[in-house]
């Protein structure tokens, strides 16, 4: 028997080690893959609040029980084969790796001054147009969506995984990509949406605000503003229209001295976000480098806060 502590152990040095493999069957994908077709069935039978929430309820119930199912069929055959199994869907819940990968691609594109490669790299990134994005708006994109998914990629997952193991870790990404699916503010989603947006605000509320007072002492000892990061928390940290969001962006904002927000394009309509932060210098590719920099830290500390969670004395 593997500790539950030393499986999740095991699974963060997967994910450094591996990151996340094209080869290797993804349970996101799946997840994705069952939301968009419980869509398509429900929308036909139900009103569209009602049916968005069978099928956040349906999607739910069909991840976790798989993982359950799993786990149990393996632990009859041997209880190391079930803790194996358990680390590895503990591990491709974590996106360390591929994160830190897709924002050194931003900045080498940078740093080579090909600027409509350094767009191609930001859009695997983020969800807002990136074809038009001059160098400091391809810098902030990137900034915002590594501390954005330090939260869905690395701390959040974590902590559902110390607290209920492979099927916490897979009930955190499966209310986090139906979110990602279905939580969009158009005609389309604005009401089968509401309730897979509803909970992810609901499931990140923890975990976003844990991470965000993480960044003060991940700053502290990554040779960044860890006094910035407090004060710009406390200050802008409700500025943004995320409940979640906010939190760790303007502690981010604050460790890096940059401001972040302002005008994004979503499908080519504008989005103004408020201004998180100071500018206090311009943003700049070294600013991808930086947050980069951020991960390892918060990494360590959000194992550490799980191990002190799920082990209370």
């Amino acid at each position: 028997m593997i500790a539950p502590c030393w499986q999740i152990l095991i699974a963060i040095g997967l994910d450094l080690l591996c990151g996340d493999p094209q080869w290797l069957p993804h349970p996101v994908r799946w997840i994705g893959r069952l939301a968009l077709s419980s869509e398509v069935f429900l929308r036909r039978r139900l009103p569209p609040g009602a049916a968005g929430c069978l099928a956040v309820c349906w999607v739910l119930a069909c991840s976790v029980g798989a993982v359950l199912l799993l786990l149990s069929l393996a632990a009859r055959l041997h209880p190391l084969l079930a803790d194996l199994v358990n680390i590895v869907i503990i591990y491709t819940t974590l996106a360390i790796r591929d994160l830190r990968a897709h924002a050194l691609r931003v900045y080498a594109a940078l740093a080579d001054r090909d600027l409509p490669r350094a767009r191609q790299a930001a859009a695997m990134l983020v969800g807002r147009d990136t074809e038009h994005l001059d160098e400091s708006g391809v810098v902030r994109a990137a900034v915002e969506s590594v501390a954005e998914n330090t939260v869905d990629g690395v701390t959040a997952p974590l902590l559902f995984a110390f607290i209920g193991g492979a099927p916490g870790a897979i009930f955190y990404k499966a209310v986090n990509t139906l979110d990602s699916t279905y939580g969009y503010k158009n005609e389309r989603y604005l009401r089968f949406g509401r309730c897979a947006a509803r909970l992810d605000d609901l499931v990140n509320f923890l975990p976003a605000r844990i991470t965000a007072l993480l960044v003060p002492p991940a700053a502290a000892v990554s040779g960044l503003d860890a006094r910035g990061a407090w004060r710009i928390f406390r200050r802008d940290r409700k500025k943004h229209p995320s409940p979640n969001g906010g939190q760790i962006e303007a502690a981010v904002a604050g460790a890096l001295r940059v401001r972040l927000g302002g005008e994004n394009r979503y499908f080519g309509v504008p989005s103004q976000r408020p201004f998180l932060g100071d500018e206090r210098e311009s943003l700049q590719a070294g600013h991808i480098l930086r947050v980069v920099r951020l991960l390892p830290a918060i990494t360590l500390l959000a194992t550490l806060v799980g191990v002190v969670l799920s082990h209370p004395a």
